[in-house]
């Protein structure tokens, strides 16, 4: 039995496989074809859907909708000037929370590495961004989505290549799918990012979609984000306090 929060994202993930076919549709009638499946995820807003559901989740949690930036919000960054990412948080100056949101169809072999570059680059080029002191004065909450289509090549082993010094036993005999999985929880537990969401899903519409590991669940992401809203509701609350006549 799924709960409320999974039958959210299902309809939301259900609306990204709309929106990316009808994407790629849209680029072969106009005679402009990109390179395997990359067509359904260059035209822009195929996660949308998810993004608003996110959203909604931070207003469900206390936030006003005005504090809630999508379609892409500029932040500063340290090695680059700013960075547009995906659904970002401000309330009352702080920033609660910026969220990347990424998914893989087709073309995996040649993407994950990408894939793992941007995700750690974002990261720290925000966290370093705080520690300069351009986000004021409360450590930014990370957020990160990934969204992977099942497909024999994303699940089926891969070769590991041989360096000089060995290699990370944790990847010896993975797909993908592992590797991705490796990605998102140690982005986690090196604290990189603050909570993270892996899943996997087919093309085919109405698909289930599937979470190898109960830590990087939908639902696990939306119990960080309440965490992180009490949090951040504390603090303002305080700040209240402290401001209010009675404690001057």
């Amino acid at each position: 039995m799924t709960s409320f929060a999974e039958d959210r994202f299902q309809i939301a993930l259900d609306e990204y496989r709309v929106t990316r076919e009808a994407q790629t549709a849209k680029q072969l009638a106009s005679g402009r074809i990109d390179a395997g499946t990359r067509g359904s995820v260059t035209g822009g807003a195929h996660l949308h859907a998810l993004a608003n559901l996110l959203g909604e989740i931070f207003v469900e949690n206390g936030f006003a909708p005005q504090s809630i930036k999508q379609k892409g919000m500029e932040l500063p960054g340290f090695y680059r000037p700013s960075k547009n990412w995906d659904l970002v948080v401000v309330e009352r100056g702080i920033l609660v929370a910026a969220i990347e949101l990424k998914s893989q169809s087709g073309s995996v072999g040649n993407n994950f590495n990408n894939r793992t570059e941007e995700a750690i680059g974002n990261a720290l080029d925000l966290r370093r961004a705080y520690q300069a002191g351009s986000l004021g004065g409360v450590p930014p909450w990370l957020g990160y989505v990934f969204v992977l289509e099942e497909s024999p090549k994303s699940n089926s082993p891969v070769r590991v290549a041989s360096t000089p010094f060995g290699t990370d036993e944790a990847f010896r005999h993975t797909s993908y799918q592992d590797r991705y999985q490796i990605l998102c929880r140690r982005l986690v537990s090196d604290g990189l990012y603050d909570a993270a969401c892996f899943v996997t899903t087919s093309r085919v519409a109405g698909s289930r979609i599937t979470h190898p590991d109960p830590s990087l669940s939908f639902s696990a992401l939306q119990a960080a984000i309440a965490d992180r809203a009490a949090s951040v509701r504390r603090l303002l609350d305080h700040s209240d306090s402290e401001a209010s006549p009675t404690n001057r």
